[in-house]
């Protein structure tokens, strides 16, 4: 398969474990050079780095200041950033009455606030060099809300929202900005469910399968491919579009 991101430097936060990993590993193996971030240092992370032949640029993304420092630590270590994959993410769950406001505004801040930030920061590097391409990571909840993820859903509501706007006021630059909505994803973050509902992990995938038409939650390896897809400069007019990954769960506009 030709590498045809070749000598570009991708980001992909939240890459310390789950998608993020599968994104990293499908954009190096596209010939992207690959730079992860995560909220904290970990070994998994340096192993993954390693593994890429890439770097860590680790910091919370939800902290402006700590964002520009990650940005500038790519930058400086191995050059501008062409693809940005916006793959963070913090959620809790509790009902909106029993909901923390302090915890609910930190997933706002992290999911939506954290990626404006990002964007901001890549854009001048981008801007430089003639164009690039941004993917967020948002999700099915965003489309459809989920009893229980007020803070995550509208998060990730506010994600599709600005990726439509930003597809049409950056496109002229060249900076294509589209999203993809993964259904339920075979992810740690499972477990955040799994806890709410007072289930299992086992009998959370059986209970999320069942609600699915292709009868099996979905694989970081297939959210990745769809982050390959919209990475590729080649790939010129889709822009401002929602990716929905999801087993068909979800068939609606978004």
């Amino acid at each position: 398969m030709a590498e045809h991101l070749a000598g570009r430097v991708a980001l992909i936060t939240g890459a310390g474990r789950g998608m993020g990993v599968a994104h990293a590993r499908r954009l190096a193996a596209d010939g992207a050079i690959i730079a992860v971030n995560d909220l904290t240092a970990s070994p998994e992370l340096t192993s993954l780095a390693q593994e890429l032949g890439g770097v860590t640029a680790v910091g919370d993304v939800s902290d402006p200041t700590t964002v520009a420092r990650v940005v500038a630590t790519v930058q400086e270590s191995v050059g501008p950033i062409r693809i940005l994959v916006a793959n963070h993410a913090y959620m809790s769950m509790a009902p909106l009455t029993e909901d923390d406001e302090v915890d609910w505004w930190r997933v706002v801040d992290t999911n939506l606030g954290g990626t404006f930030q990002l964007i901001q920061a890549v854009l001048p590097g981008m801007r430089a060099h003639g164009g690039g391409r941004i993917v967020v990571i948002a999700s099915e909840w965003g489309v459809t809300g989920w009893p229980g993820a007020t803070a995550y859903a509208a998060s990730k509501a506010g994600l599709i929202s600005l990726t439509k706007t930003l597809g049409r006021e950056l496109a002229p630059e060249g900076i294509v900005v589209n999203a993809i909505a993964p259904g339920v994803i075979d992810t740690p973050q499972l477990l955040v469910d799994a806890g709410a509902a007072g289930v299992s992990l086992t009998e959370m995938h059986t209970t999320y399968a069942s609600g699915i038409p292709l009868g099996r939650i979905g694989s970081p390896q297939e959210v990745a491919a769809a982050v390959s897809l919209l990475a590729d400069h080649r790939l010129g007019s889709m822009v401002g579009q929602v990716v929905q990954v999801n087993g068909g769960s979800t068939r609606g506009r978004a």
